[in-house]
């Protein structure tokens, strides 16, 4: 199934919060009710405090969606990951610039192979931390709660950040998404503030609404222009 063109903000709900009993039908019914990505957490319990799932996983669910899956790595060798992941299913790799001694080698590594790379930061690490890697990324993932568990409170702050990487992009091209509380309340600031992806979990999953209504939710000041994914 050929992915559909995204219109921005790019909504990309995180499984982590979603039905692991049913996650075949929840990850074809949040494509149906307008997800074009779809974020899944690779966590191992050593570079946060929490472990999900690994590569079989992504594998075992990449022929029940069209959605662009969107890998967010927070492992601790991430190099040694990223070939399992990709021959998973993989249409984007995002890693962690915090403890990556090679991080230049690895987006690359992620580009050799033919996917779209992106960088992470958490909240304590500064924007100007991505600036030797920027040209090369595809996509910057602005952490704003601390990584490893779903349904955490947005950090504010959250914000001047993604402004910070609007104002640095310059004639760079990479898409600013922003992963951790984001919700109809928060969205539409994000998106003025320049995110361009949206990561959601519990108020897509478990929002008051239809997976449809909860998407829409996060898009109440949908945006104008399409991305090619």
């Amino acid at each position: 199934m050929k992915a559909r063109s995204a219109a921005l903000p790019i909504i990309a709900p995180s499984i982590l919060t979603a039905d692991y009993a049913n996650l075949a039908s929840e990850i074809g019914a949040v494509y149906a009710a307008g997800a074009e990505w779809l974020h899944l957490d690779i966590m191992d319990g050593v570079f946060v405090p929490n472990m999900s799932f690994g590569a079989d996983v992504v594998r075992k669910l990449r022929p029940h969606s069209g959605a662009v899956f969107d890998l967010h790595l927070m492992v601790a060798d991430p190099a040694a990951a990223v070939p399992q992941i990709a021959a998973a299913g993989a249409d984007r790799i995002t890693v962690h610039v915090e403890g990556n001694v090679h991080l230049h080698r690895t987006l690359g590594q992620i580009r050799d192979m033919g996917l779209k790379a992106g960088v992470a930061i958490n909240p304590g690490t500064p924007v100007a931390a991505i600036d030797a890697v920027a040209a090369m990324v595809d996509q910057i993932l602005v952490m704003s709660v601390n990584p490893g568990y779903g349904g955490q409170r947005f950090i504010e702050a959250s914000l001047d950040r993604v402004r910070a990487l609007r104002e640095r992009r310059g004639s760079l091209d990479y898409l600013i998404g922003v992963d951790g509380g984001v919700n109809p309340g928060n969205a539409a600031s994000l998106i003025e503030a320049g995110a361009d992806m949206l990561v959601a979990g519990s108020s897509v999953f478990q929002g008051g609404g239809s997976y449809a209504e909860n998407i829409a939710a996060l898009r109440k000041n949908d945006i104008f222009c399409s991305y090619n994914v």
